[in-house]
C-alpha cells in the first residue's frame, strides 16, 4: 500500500493497465479451449454415436473411483446401454503399483452393467493431452464420445481434435462444490500447457506398442 500511496496519477494508471493486459493473456488459453470445443459439446441423450466413449482418470479413494469419477463412469455406462458406443476406453494413471485408475475404472463400469470385453484400459493417461496423444496413436481412436466433468471437457476436446481424433464432450454435471470451484480455477492454468501441447505435440509420457483392443471389439461388433 505505501508503494501504490507513493505512485504518480500516471503511475497507478499505467499499473492497472499492466494488470488488466495481463489477465488478458493469461485467459487467452482458457478462451481457445471454449472456441475449439465450440459446438461439439453434449449431453448424454443427444450425443452421437461415436463407436469410442473416453473417460479421464480423476482419482481414486481408497482404491476406488472418487465421487467426480463415478459420476463419469456412470455417464459413459449410459451412453453404452443406449447404443451410442461400443467400447469404452478408460485412461488413467497406473504409474505405481497400489495405484491403478484403470481398472478400478474398469469395474465400476462391470457393475453398471458395461461387458467386460466392451472395455479397453489405458494405463498411461497421465495428463490429458497423453490420454488423447495415445487414444489416437496407440488404439486407433478417430472418433469419440469424451466423458469428464464439465469444468474440464473444453480442454479435453480442444486437445483430442488437436491429436487426431473427431471429437465431442459430455460434461459431466456435478455439485458445484469446493471441488468442483478449484477444477474450474485449476483449468485457467492448465489451458496454458494445453495451447503448448496443441502447438508442439509432443510424445506422451510414455508411448508403447499399438494396441488392438478398440479396433478388435468395433471390428467384431
Amino acid at each position: 500500500m505505501r508503494v501504490w500511496r507513493r505512485m504518480t496519477r500516471r503511475g497507478r494508471r499505467r499499473a492497472v493497465q499492466l494488470l488488466m493486459a495481463l489477465c488478458v493473456v493469461a485467459l487467452l488459453p482458457a478462451t481457445w479451449t471454449h472456441a475449439a470445443s465450440a459446438g461439439r459439446l453434449r449431453d448424454t441423450a443427444d450425443a452421437p454415436a461415436s463407436d469410442v466413449a473416453v473417460v479421464f482418470g480423476a482419482g481414486l479413494w481408497k482404491g476406488r473411483p472418487t465421487p467426480y469419477l463415478a459420476r463419469r463412469l456412470e455417464a459413459a455406462a449410459e451412453l453404452y446401454r443406449t447404443g451410442k458406443v461400443k467400447a469404452v476406453l478408460v485412461t488413467g494413471d497406473n504409474s505405481r503399483v497400489e495405484y491403478d485408475e484403470p481398472n478400478a475404472m474398469r469395474a465400476y463400469l462391470t457393475r453398471q452393467g458395461v461387458p467386460d470385453h466392451r472395455i479397453v484400459s489405458d494405463y498411461a493417461g497421465f495428463d490429458t493431452w497423453d490420454s488423447c496423444a495415445r487414444a489416437r496413436r496407440i488404439f486407433d481412436v478417430r472418433r469419440a464420445v469424451l466423458v469428464t466433468q464439465g469444468f474440464h471437457i473444453h480442454r479435453a476436446v480442444a486437445l483430442c481434435e488437436a491429436a487426431g481424433i473427431d471429437a465431442y464432450g459430455v460434461g459431466v454435471d456435478d455439485v458445484h462444490d469446493a471441488t468442483w470451484y478449484y477444477g474450474g480455477v485449476r483449468e485457467v492454468f492448465a489451458a496454458g500447457k494445453a495451447v503448448v501441447d496443441a502447438v508442439l505435440r509432443p510424445d506422451p509420457h510414455f508411448l508403447g506398442p499399438k494396441e488392438q483392443g478398440v479396433t478388435t471389439i468395433l471390428a467384431h461388433s
